[in-house]
């Protein structure tokens, strides 16, 4: 009985931060959000992370489990905090996050996803 008591408790304390958190976003947002990560995944280009290159599929899959803990945290209120906080530095390193696509030189991911979002806001008016 005890430990269900416990288990109660640990799942409040984990889980209801973030479902409050979540619902604080606004659906745009949500769904500026989820393209943004879908755009990541489905992207021929390749992502450095920490000195090492990954496949779009582990970027989205690393850059989606960031974007869950800051959104926990009460720190994405929009598209671009996301960008912010989720999809352009290394937390633990501090260095940034580039993208490759193609032949083209790499750039930062902020800069890629910011016109991104740009593109994505402009036709979704």
């Amino acid at each position: 009985m005890f430990m269900k008591y416990i288990r109660a408790l640990i799942f409040g304390v984990v889980c209801v931060p973030f479902v409050a958190n979540s619902s604080d976003l606004q659906s745009e947002d949500k769904a500026q959000i989820e393209h943004l990560l879908s755009f990541i995944s489905s992207s021929p280009c390749k992502f450095m992370r920490n000195g090492s290159w990954y496949e779009a599929s582990e970027a989205a899959d690393h850059i989606r489990k960031k974007y869950n803990y800051v959104l926990s945290k009460g720190l994405i209120e929009s598209a671009e905090d996301f960008i912010k906080y989720s999809a352009t530095k290394s937390s633990i390193s501090g260095k940034k996050y580039r993208v490759q696509c193609s032949n083209s030189p790499e750039i930062d991911s902020s800069e890629w996803l910011l016109t991104e979002l740009g593109a994505f806001r402009a036709t979704n008016k």
